[in-house]
């Protein structure tokens, strides 16, 4: 039985630096192995910041959707929540629970149905929101920067596109919707409000 020698310099990518930068063509129904990869090891770098700030305060990745999602839905009812993360109303609850007691959300009922629970982030809970959202930023612009000039747009309609057909339309209405929100804020509050 002959031994099979692979020589380190005959892999891709290591006689080659640009040969890590292109991607390898994959045939019909091929898996993506490498792609795969990357999607698992970039969420994990861009969740560890975040992360590690949330471990002092005994929180997790759930708790980070959370303010997130309240963040950018300020007076959101938590059934609307629940359909966006598309956890369990136990799992919704023990993390909601946690964030009003220390703090970082106001669950306040709703207007004209008192059974509904609006949720809000407290001064706390949006200083802390903001911290994530600076953090994450910085590494998206450097990935942006780094992947040279229009890749915003082709990031977005790729991340869009890894969405499942049925949901694109409704997660950009709600991303849309947001944005429109806080532009609308800004306007109010003035060029110098933060």
């Amino acid at each position: 039985m002959a031994d099979i020698n692979v020589s380190l310099n005959a892999r891709p990518g290591k006689s080659d630096p640009a040969a890590a930068t292109r991607p390898p063509a994959a045939a019909e129904g091929e898996p993506m192995l490498d792609l795969i990869e990357l999607l698992f090891f970039a969420y994990r770098n861009f969740v560890s910041d975040p992360d590690e700030i949330l471990h002092g305060f005994g929180f997790g990745r759930a708790h980070h959707r959370v303010l997130h999602f309240v963040n950018r839905h300020p007076g959101m009812r938590v059934t609307d929540l629940l359909d966006i993360l598309r956890i369990t109303k136990q799992s919704l609850g023990r993390v909601l629970r946690e964030l009003v007691d220390q703090g970082f959300i106001d669950s306040r009922a709703g207007a004209s149905d008192r059974r509904q629970r609006l949720l809000y982030l407290t001064p706390k809970g949006e200083e802390l929101t903001r911290e994530f959202v600076a953090i994450q930023s910085r590494r998206i612009q450097r990935a942006l920067e780094e992947s040279g000039t229009d890749s915003r747009d082709l990031v977005r309609r790729f991340l869009v596109a890894m969405i499942d057909p049925e949901d694109r339309s409704p997660t950009e209405k709600l991303i849309a919707r947001a944005d429109q929100a806080v532009e609308a804020r800004s306007l109010v509050r003035g060029p110098t409000a933060g």
